[in-house]
């Protein structure tokens, strides 16, 4: 089995067996067909490790649009977009304004430039200027939760930083996310971040090591429950094999095309997955 199946399936079974239900609070998010509220059941503070050296951390007992999540990473950290124009996919269509922009969220706060001594950089050039300059740092980091421009951005950023620490001649890689849908979008963002990493990695001539995904509201919505019980009795396939393009080492040269799974074997949802908004 995948070893991605094998935490998703732990952390949605501890969600289920042991976690909180918020029935009795008032929750912003709402179902989009309804309009009836999207309560959840939840679990506090999961972390979860992946070797990235070992496998690539995408799950089997169903499938992961990869190629769409990877476009969509790019989308944030590549061209740092706000505008869903410049997006293949649709997931942010419902969050955009009628000029297709999410605000000063996401792929903006990343494109903001600031000034260092070594001269005047966003915080992803300044990520690749350490790796390849610093690698012994220890402030090789990303935040995009910047509270100063919460109030212009379309929806508050979920997956909010990451830092990349070296060791050796490994580059790790810590995510740290506030809310994660364990449904719709769990192992849609570790496979997007298993990605970044190893472009950082090539980018700075380092072999990919860990990543580590903090979690602190993980959580399963209650219409999810059933289509998350059935997934988790899904028939289980090895980890594929992920092999990124030799010839690309420059981080604004990647496409989705650059990247490869080979022998990827999966269960096809049957069902509509209801939407939260």
């Amino acid at each position: 089995m995948s070893y991605a199946d094998e935490i998703f399936i732990k952390n949605c079974r501890e969600i289920l067996d042991h976690g909180t239900w918020d029935t009795d609070l008032p929750v912003r998010p709402h179902w989009e067909d309804d309009g009836a509220p999207a309560h959840t059941i939840k679990t506090f503070g999961i972390v979860n490790r992946y070797d990235l050296s070992k496998e690539f951390p995408i799950l089997t007992i169903r499938r992961t649009f990869w190629k769409s999540a990877v476009d969509e990473m790019l989308w944030i950290w590549q061209k740092k977009s706000n505008n869903i124009h410049d997006l293949s996919s649709h997931v942010w269509d419902q969050w955009a304004d009628e000029n297709g922009s999410i605000g000063k969220a996401y792929g903006y706060q990343l494109g903001v430039k600031h000034h260092y001594p070594e001269g005047d950089m966003d915080q992803v050039d300044r990520v690749i200027y350490d790796l390849k300059n610093n690698p012994s740092s220890r402030r090789i980091m990303t935040n995009i939760y910047n509270h100063a421009d919460l109030s212009e951005m379309a929806l508050y950023p979920c997956a909010y930083s990451m830092t990349f620490n070296v060791t050796g001649n490994k580059l790790n890689a810590i995510l740290n996310q506030r809310s994660q849908d364990m449904l719709a979008a769990n192992n849609w963002n570790v496979v997007q971040y298993a990605v970044l990493t190893h472009m950082m990695a090539r980018v700075a001539g380092l072999e990919v090591g860990e990543l580590v995904h903090v979690i602190a509201d993980a959580h399963i919505y209650d219409r999810h429950v059933p289509i998350v019980e059935q997934i988790l009795n899904n028939p289980q396939y090895p980890a594929p094999k992920f092999t990124v393009d030799p010839e690309v080492n420059d981080f604004y040269a990647f496409t989705k095309n650059s990247f490869s799974l080979e022998n990827y074997q999966y269960t096809e949802l049957d069902v509509k997955i209801p939407i939260a908004v």
